[in-house]
């Protein structure tokens, strides 16, 4: 990972066609020939990141929409990239962990060690049903992610690894080839309970948080770096969620943001957000006007005139942010001009 104070770009793949819940069609289809022409262009623009969300359903524009496999997106994306992070989220009750680590092991070595780990104790019962996977209940799911965790990474830095827990066993696993990156992938991971917050500052290296304010982010911040140090562990990373646009004038700024947050409760999207929030805990509470855009990304406040959203991202830098992860809307014609007036501003 970078050295502190060089905050990196990354964006959210849209692997659902879209992140806005009240816009039906926002040209960018859920398809490969959009995605890998998105991540080819985004080295170029100076972006260091993405993040491929991993859902069987889409829970943006509808479970009948289309929606990208995560991984096999993840494997192909790799193979026609050279410089982009891929931090592609898996969810422990979906994947039996050592056959998941020889797998993305795998996917890490056809990228040359670019391969992180988003790792999401899931939350949509709906969803775990249609594809026949038992879910559980928040905490029993945290603690299946901590002994999950135990055996990826067991079987990526051992040569012969053994494993007995609650919920998996395994018994001399041998997995070669490692992973490039060594001592292995970066693991990012986010969760507001204390569940969540304890195991992620114990297993994992960076933590990743929806939208929020500097200084509301900064609070999150000095907790998780607490308990970092009660564990007597190496600086964690810190990324944080945001829904970016760029606009020349005030009066463009407050007519998109109306575009986006114009609230149709009768959305296709509606009952699945109604369902993350039951699924999840989470520290505020979210108002509707938010469904319309995902993981909180407004209250980031990455909106605006060049120069305001210049200075709030140097305000996330000041509090620790290293990584912005940003979702767009059309996605390549606003990260055009994100680069040209917030990454490479000219004059």
């Amino acid at each position: 990972m970078p050295a502190k104070g060089q905050i990196r770009y990354g964006y959210w793949m849209p692997v659902f066609g879209g992140w806005l819940r009240n816009v039906g069609d926002e040209g960018m289809e859920a398809s490969w020939q959009y995605v890998s022409k998105l991540a080819r262009r985004s080295e170029e623009l100076g972006y260091a990141l993405s993040l491929i969300a991993e859902l069987n359903l889409n829970d943006i524009k509808g479970i009948e929409a289309p929606s990208l496999d995560a991984w096999s997106t993840a494997a192909a994306l790799a193979a026609i990239t050279s410089t982009l992070e891929l931090m592609v989220a898996v969810r422990p009750t979906f994947h039996s962990p050592a056959l998941f680590a020889k797998q993305a092991a795998n996917i890490d070595q056809i990228s040359n060690g670019r391969l992180a780990l988003n790792v999401v104790s899931s939350w949509w019962e709906q969803e775990a049903r249609m594809y026949g996977v038992h879910f559980e209940k928040h905490d029993d799911r945290y603690e299946r992610t901590s002994e999950w965790l135990d055996v990826v990474n067991g079987a990526w830095c051992q040569d012969l690894f053994s494993f007995t827990g609650k919920h998996y066993r395994t018994e001399n696993t041998v997995l070669e080839p490692k992973p490039v990156r060594s001592p292995r992938p970066v693991i990012y991971a986010g969760g507001e309970s204390e569940a969540a917050k304890n195991l992620i500052a114990e297993k994992c290296d960076a933590y990743v948080m929806h939208g929020d304010s500097p200084e509301y982010v900064a609070t999150k911040i000095e907790d998780m770096r607490k308990r970092r140090d009660k564990l007597g562990l190496p600086p964690m990373q810190f990324g944080v969620a945001g829904y970016s646009f760029v606009r020349d004038t005030e009066a463009e700024v407050r007519e998109e943001l109306e575009r986006i947050t114009n609230v149709n409760a009768s959305a296709k999207g509606f009952a699945n957000y109604e369902q993350w929030l039951q699924g999840t805990q989470l520290e505020q509470k979210m108002s509707l006007q938010e469904y319309s855009v995902s993981n909180r990304g407004l209250r980031s406040n990455l909106f605006g005139t060049a120069e305001q959203v210049r200075k709030q991202v140097a305000r996330f830098e000041e509090v620790g942010v290293d990584l912005l992860l940003l979702q767009f809307s059309p996605q390549l014609e606003e990260m055009e001009r994100f680069s040209r007036d917030v990454i490479r501003p000219q004059g």
